[in-house]
């Protein structure tokens, strides 16, 4: 049976605070033990005010004491704004407390992000105020429109030129490195942690240099993190949830790459999706109604906003540009009831021939959240 994982960026609801964002974090993760997940995954944000997950090692030791059995990581930490020495100390510190549990998820999205800072305009995914997860190594979706793969629905691409020029882009890049600092390219670091992590490295971490570490790669197309990934035979992690359009090129990408390694004999890939579940469709699809709005605070640079109740954005009066904008994360999420929210995600594991599911969640109520979470468990193991 393919495994369901969770990715958690800790959701700060309008009204609330990060203290209860990071507190939910940690009951979710506890509830998320008990219902059978294989992974619990914390992202790095920046810059958002709707989003407490800004240093991910930390909340990931802090998940990793209130769990004992569900393994804990990042999804992801980005390297294009850490050295990897530092990133290999701060998960082999947490792996000496919990060793065997702690998954290493890196992204290139950091230095996607220094690299349109100095660049200029490119259509590729920026991270703006919210780190989107992985890498874009060309024009996602660059093969066409809209489209339905064996059921599954690839969106047409949307356009990251009008984010990449915006204002704070290069603001954010100067305050996540220090000054005159440059980031070497993605393989070059993704060696340095395997260096390090497996002894080979002329200096020693520690801790780190043979932690139980898992090591992840994440990306949203077939560019370089798809290929470092597959030349160095480690698990890839590909984002449906992010950029749909590109999710199957990222997979193909990966697995064209593959070389089987001390880590893997053949290719294992994670696809992440949003999912909201509730008992019956009207009340998840009530649920999910702030997700749009959300995802336009992002997609114009403003930053994602405190997650919306869907009173707030039933309010919100919408143009027609406002929907283009938001329309192809709107239609890949997986809303419904129960049974069919894990049909429609039992076809996205058909399609991309994943060997696990990463599924976030975002509700303006946590209660809602971690009800959708048990729906969603039960009604996958009901599958098998």
């Amino acid at each position: 049976m393919t495994s369901l994982s969770i990715l958690d960026l800790a959701p700060i609801s309008s009204g609330g605070t990060a203290g209860q964002a990071l507190r939910n974090t940690i009951d979710l993760a506890v509830r998320a033990e008990q219902y059978g997940y294989r992974r619990y995954w914390l992202a790095e944000h920046h810059f958002a005010a709707g989003v407490a997950s800004s240093a991910p090692a930390v909340l990931i030791a802090l998940v990793a004491a209130a769990t004992s059995r569900i393994r804990v990581g990042s999804g992801a930490v980005q390297l294009g704004h850490q050295t990897p020495l530092s990133v290999v100390e701060q998960f082999g510190l947490i792996d000496a407390l919990y060793p065997g549990r702690i998954d290493l998820g890196i992204g290139r999205s950091g230095q996607r992000r220094a690299e349109l800072a100095t660049a200029g305009a490119h259509p590729t995914p920026a991270a703006g105020a919210v780190q989107e997860p992985g890498d874009a190594g060309g024009p996602a979706g660059a093969s066409g429109g809209a489209r339905v793969v064996d059921g599954l629905l690839i969106p047409e691409p949307f356009d990251w030129s009008v984010l990449a020029r915006h204002p704070q882009l290069a603001l954010q890049a100067a305050l996540l490195q220090q000054p005159g600092a440059t980031t070497p390219d993605f393989a070059e670091q993704i060696d340095q942690v395997l260096a390090f992590l497996r002894g080979t490295h002329r200096a020693r971490a520690v801790p780190g240099t043979g932690a139980e570490v898992e090591l992840w790669i994440l990306g949203s197309s077939g560019g370089q993190s798809a290929r470092v990934a597959g030349e160095r035979g480690l698990p890839f992690a590909a984002n449906y949830h992010v950029s749909p359009s590109s999710v199957l090129e990222a997979v193909e990408g990966y697995r064209k790459a593959f070389r089987p390694s001390e880590v893997l004999d053949e290719p294992y890939v994670i696809v992440s999706a949003d999912a909201v579940v509730a008992e019956d469709a009207t009340t998840a699809r009530e649920l999910a109604g702030p997700y749009g709005l959300w995802v336009r605070s992002i997609r114009t640079g403003q930053g994602a906003i405190p997650y919306p109740s869907p009173a707030e954005a039933d309010a919100h009066v919408w143009t027609d540009s406002d929907r283009a904008l938001v329309q192809d994360r709107i239609d890949t999420q997986f809303v419904g009831d129960p049974d069919t929210v894990a049909e429609r995600l039992r076809t996205l594991q058909r399609v991309t021939a994943a060997d696990e599911l990463l599924v976030t969640t975002i509700t303006h109520a946590h209660a809602d959240r971690v009800r959708s979470y048990e729906l969603l468990a039960k009604a996958w193991a009901d599958l098998a």
